[in-house]
């Protein structure tokens, strides 16, 4: 393939896959007007029109979408290929987008953001907070990081962190005036902080395991969030009990300013994983960030990460 054929179709795919052309431009690093007048002249070297546009959309052809189904996989190739070359330098290098929510975010990856520039500087790190389990491969992300339940069949998953415990937790100020629940079944008389998750809208269920014996609690509030932060908050400030992972608030137990309710009651959630794509080749900066997050955990302050001992 020669070096303008390989460019046009280069940027074919980008206005394909963002059906935008300023968008396109900007990943490519052209101005839109270039951009256009690139594909115009593919289209006519072809001559086939491979989109149809306007001055608000754009639109694969019955002819674009069958390149860009047979395009796709060669540039993929091609990048899998210089990732490849680029494994056998002594640092990674390249951009690293990655998806994860934003509770995962500030409390697990925030923690190590100032040691990974250290060890690799040549890598240019993307963190997107999304709660809404977006596509990573049609957002453009190299991996995303969720819990076990939420990752798609035809994802490779690599575990990060162990199986973990949902607790029931309210501030001291709260239970000051009322007893605090000694079964699931009382959190029925309770002001409980509700979470609503974004990816399904769903009200998060709470599901307690004792013993054997499994159920769901049956719990209202006056305070429904979509934000796991914001839980949090709403907890610490009094305003009612919690359903939240232990990873995120036993600092806040340990040093008094929430108390643990229901102690031999608790949720459990599979754990912790970094997910991407099915490729034959692992990119050099999503390897390195993978090892780095499995062997820096002990950074995590150890009240927060279950892997720290």
């Amino acid at each position: 393939m020669r070096g303008t054929q390989f460019a046009e179709l280069s940027a074919f795919v980008a206005v394909a896959e963002h059906r935008n052309f300023r968008k396109a431009a900007a990943q490519l690093g052209i101005s839109a007007p270039t951009l256009s007048q690139t594909i115009r002249s593919f289209e006519e070297r072809l001559g086939v029109r491979l989109l149809n546009r306007n001055t608000r959309s754009v639109a694969l052809t019955e002819a674009g979408a069958r390149l860009l189904a047979d395009a796709q996989p060669v540039l993929e190739d091609i990048d899998q290929a210089i990732e490849a070359v680029k494994a056998f330098r002594d640092k990674p290098s390249g951009a690293l987008r990655l998806s994860m929510p934003h509770a995962v975010a500030r409390s697990l990856v925030a923690p190590l953001l100032p040691r990974f520039p250290a060890a690799f500087p040549e890598i240019k790190l993307e963190i997107v907070a999304d709660d809404t389990r977006s596509d990573i491969v049609r957002g453009r992300f190299d991996a995303g990081i969720s819990i076990g339940e939420r990752i798609a069949k035809d994802m490779i998953a690599v575990r990060l962190i162990d199986e973990f415990r949902m607790m029931a937790v309210a501030s001291p100020a709260y239970l000051a005036n009322r007893p605090g629940p000694a079964t699931p079944e009382d959190l029925q008389a309770h002001n409980c902080v509700r979470l609503r998750s974004e990816w399904d809208d769903s009200i998060q269920p709470w599901i307690f395991e004792n013993a054997g014996r499994r159920l769901e609690a049956a719990v209202d509030g006056s305070l429904v969030l979509n934000d796991m932060g914001l839980v949090v908050n709403a907890v610490l400030d009094g305003m009612g009990v919690g359903y939240l992972p232990e990873i995120l608030i036993s600092e806040h137990v340990a040093n008094g300013r929430l108390v643990s309710l229901l102690d031999s009651w608790y949720g459990h959630v599979s754990g912790l994983f970094l997910y991407y794509p099915s490729r034959r080749q692992i990119p050099g900066a999503l390897r390195a960030f993978i090892d780095f997050m499995r062997t820096q955990a002990r950074a995590i302050p150890a009240s927060l990460n279950p892997l720290a001992g």
